[in-house]
């Protein structure tokens, strides 16, 4: 399998792998966005399946996170255009999306700006309802005062026991990564921007729109998710019509980090099975 290469394409850094085409089948290139507080790197077991079935995949680090210097504000907003001017960057054309977390909420919400763009989509860990509500750490990083002593207490030792807490994939290597986003004061700030844009109410606009892509979805959780419980994913199998739900035993919010071999198999299928 090609290794993977680390890229950059204007202010953003990026891992791209492509695999040789098999079968006279053209592919369209999976587009990967992490979550947080993760990088590109979490998508490393999902890439290298990619690559082995003849694809190509491209993971970019969002602003602030991972390689990728923060640029905008770090909202929500702001990380919709960079998907954006990334995509335009790469002049990709058309893709197939798969997101996790934060990168669900950027994610879907270009998907529904730009629905020409995207061909068929693999969502876990994340919401785009209007009545949502935020889990306690999210609550937390939206409140004044409160959010800045939490990014402010956080070092490197309680940053790796958090993760480790809440999943069993994170290694040294993927604490490392994960740990750029708290590098500066600017950065960890940047992440209380995000939160702090993210009003539910801004998805009313949105509604029923992921059903009218009428593309292949895939939803794949983990049975044990205490960030987005399980009852999201039922709720998106509901209203997006035909789309597939697989629920990973003994996985939780992480899931791409607690079972990465279960996540790219499922992932790779449904993409062979949706001839994309």
């Amino acid at each position: 399998m090609p290794d993977v290469e680390l890229k950059r394409a204007g202010e953003i850094a990026y891992r791209e792998v492509s695999g040789e085409a098999g079968g006279g089948r053209d592919s369209l290139p999976v587009l990967l966005l992490h979550g947080y507080p993760q990088t590109s790197f979490m998508w490393r077991d999902l890439m290298a399946a990619l690559a082995a079935s003849g694809r190509r995949a491209i993971a970019p680090d969002l602003p602030g996170y991972g390689d990728s210097p923060l640029s905008g504000d770090g909202t929500w907003e702001s990380h919709v255009d960079a998907v954006e001017r990334f995509r335009s960057d790469l002049e990709l054309e058309r893709v197939a999306l798969v997101v996790h977390d934060w990168g669900g909420l950027i994610g879907m919400r270009w998907a529904c700006d730009h629905p020409r763009t995207v061909g068929a989509l693999a969502l876990s860990g994340t919401g785009f309802f209007p009545d949502g509500k935020w889990h306690g750490l999210g609550e937390a990083l939206r409140t004044e005062g409160a959010g800045e002593a939490v990014v402010d207490a956080i070092d490197r030792d309680g940053f790796a026991a958090m993760l480790r807490q809440t999943g069993r994939g994170f290694d040294d290597d993927a604490i490392e990564e994960y740990w750029k986003a708290y590098a500066t004061e600017e950065q960890r700030r940047a992440q209380l921007a995000l939160y702090r844009s993210g009003d539910f109410v801004k998805l009313a606009p949105y509604e029923g729109r992921l059903a009218e892509l009428g593309i292949p979805t895939l939803i794949i959780w983990g049975e044990g998710d205490t960030f987005a419980p399980v009852g999201g994913a039922h709720r998106f199998q509901r209203q997006i019509p035909d789309s597939k739900l697989v629920l990973v035993e003994g996985a939780g919010h992480f899931v791409f980090e607690d079972d990465p071999e279960r996540c790219a198999r499922e992932v790779v299928g449904f993409l062979d099975e949706s001839g994309i």
